[in-house]
């Protein structure tokens, strides 16, 4: 679909308010990655209780292999921004065409 100039900034308002801060994320990760909370950040429910529990139901001493997992973790935060970001221009251009085609008539 081709957008006029003031789509597009709808579009990007749209992400910039949406994303989720890669800042904040690494700040999570740095405190509480063996306890998940930059999954929690990035809406990976599943994954994040996971380490959670790792780490609870071992008395800390799966806070080894949970924080090996965050040490990955570190590397694949940006990918997941990235895709946070294509999610919400996804998700905005849809709005965007089914508001246009309600007005147009198709």
């Amino acid at each position: 679909m081709d957008l006029t100039t003031q789509e597009m900034q709808l579009v990007n308002s749209e992400v910039e308010k949406r994303k989720r801060n890669l800042v904040v994320a690494y700040l999570l990760w740095f405190f509480l990655g063996a306890f998940g909370a930059h999954r929690f950040y990035f809406g990976k429910i599943g994954s994040g209780v996971a380490m959670l529990l790792i780490v609870v139901l071992t008395l800390g001493l799966g806070a080894i292999i949970s924080g090996i997992w965050a040490l990955v973790d570190a590397f694949l935060m940006p990918g997941w921004q990235r895709t946070d970001i294509d999610r919400i221009e996804r998700e905005t251009i849809e709005l965007l065409q089914t508001r246009n085609d309600r007005y147009t008539g198709f």
